[in-house]
């Protein structure tokens, strides 16, 4: 039996994979649950899957999730707080941890389990974004395997020869191909653009995402950290890693080698696919999804991105080819920005602009150090929240 943390349960990476592990009782045992305040949805999860241990980061969530299952007769260790996280993280008693806390928040428990070796199936593209040098380091020195679980790593995983450490450039390869769905303004003018509601921005044409990854989705952020992250997982230059929009979603992404052959990954637009994937690895287990009919699907369509329309690409190539501490800078930005347009404090279009304002005024340094980085973490979330104030009061 292969034992499992989820951490990030109640989101949908996190309903995913209790999905998956629900199909194979007899390879995996959920060993610990994590969720940030949703103490209801954990509770739920908790009866069902029964794990030895229940983290929350809220006092008050974990209170009334201890209460409730008390009450239940459930023996569960319920904990509290990022230390607790970490603890789940690197415990003796468990295999596989599932990193899908959003944000940098996910990064502490990240590195906790990656230097303890284990195996981690990274959906938290944040930590790989803000500490990428430093956790790759941490996974090499603690023996654990990093396995991409964004739908388009994963596809790249596949493509490329078995055994491949990370962070090391594959022999033969000539470039990797991210695709992107377009999100939903994909064909939306600027004017339209810039009158987006959260709920418009959110409601993605192809995939069932939480809202900040949904926004990330619609900026095509998403894609310019994910080039961040393929650059460090990959062991290539940004030069080489480019990005075509695929609105069907069915081609995750590509591989293309020296001598001409591209190979791409293909399925049908479901993380279960990447979260069986990387449970199951190196062997194949099944994950619920449908097969794909490609006479159904009948065509597949790319085109390059407008990098007029979304310029959000363009900084995070920038900061791809400058790497140190910038991406840190690029992300906490993006995070503050992408809350204040989702509580109604920043348009659409201020999203990329706060950003690139938070960057112009950035000292680059080396990524040495966790502290380091998350100094520039710090650093760069006070600017964003001073300047997205200002933005505020100016459209008083």
């Amino acid at each position: 039996m292969m034992r499992v943390a989820v951490l990030g349960s109640t989101g949908s990476i996190g309903v995913s994979t209790l999905d998956v592990l629900a199909r194979h009782h007899d390879r995996f045992e959920v060993a610990a649950l994590a969720a940030s305040a949703s103490d209801g949805r954990l509770l739920e999860q908790c009866l069902r899957h029964r794990p030895r241990v229940a983290v929350l980061q809220s006092p008050e969530a974990t209170a009334r999730l201890d209460a409730a299952l008390r009450a239940q007769g459930a023996r569960i260790e319920v904990r509290c707080g990022s230390e607790a996280l970490a603890d789940c993280a690197r415990a003796p008693d468990v295999d596989i941890v599932m990193a899908a806390i959003v944000g940098a928040a996910g990064l502490p428990s990240t590195l906790a389990a990656a230097g303890a070796g284990k195996r981690v199936l990274l959906a938290n593209k944040e930590s790989l974004v803000v500490a990428g040098p430093i956790l790759i380091e941490s996974a090499r020195a603690g023996g654990a395997t990093l396995i991409p679980i964004d739908s388009e790593h994963n596809a790249i995983f596949q493509c490329l020869p078995p055994g491949l450490e990370t962070g090391r450039a594959a022999h033969g390869v000539r470039r990797i191909l991210l695709t992107a769905s377009g999100g939903p303004f994909l064909r939306a003018p600027r004017e339209q653009m810039a009158r987006a509601t959260p709920d418009q921005a959110c409601a993605h044409p192809r995939w069932n995402m939480g809202r900040k990854i949904s926004v990330d989705s619609a900026t095509l952020m998403n894609k310019g950290l994910e080039l961040i992250e393929a650059c460090l997982l990959f062991g290539m230059e940004p030069s080489q890693v480019e990005v075509v929009v695929h609105p069907q979603s069915i081609v995750h992404s590509l591989v293309e080698y020296v001598d001409g052959s591209i190979l791409a990954q293909l399925g049908n637009p479901d993380m279960r696919t990447p979260i069986a994937h990387a449970l199951g690895w190196p062997e194949r287990i099944a994950s619920g999804v449908q097969s794909l009919d490609l006479a159904a699907v009948a065509r597949l369509d790319f085109e390059p991105p407008d990098a007029d329309r979304f310029p959000a690409l363009r900084l995070a190539r920038a900061v791809a080819e400058s790497g140190g501490t910038a991406p840190a800078a690029l992300n906490a930005a993006n995070e503050v920005a992408v809350a204040g347009f989702l509580a109604g404090r920043l348009g659409f279009l201020g999203i990329p602009r706060l950003i690139e304002e938070v960057l112009e005024h950035h000292q680059n340094g080396p990524a040495v150090a966790l502290d380091a980085v998350m100094e520039t973490d710090r650093w760069a979330r006070e600017l964003a929240e001073r300047l997205l104030a200002e933005t505020a009061v100016a459209q008083t």
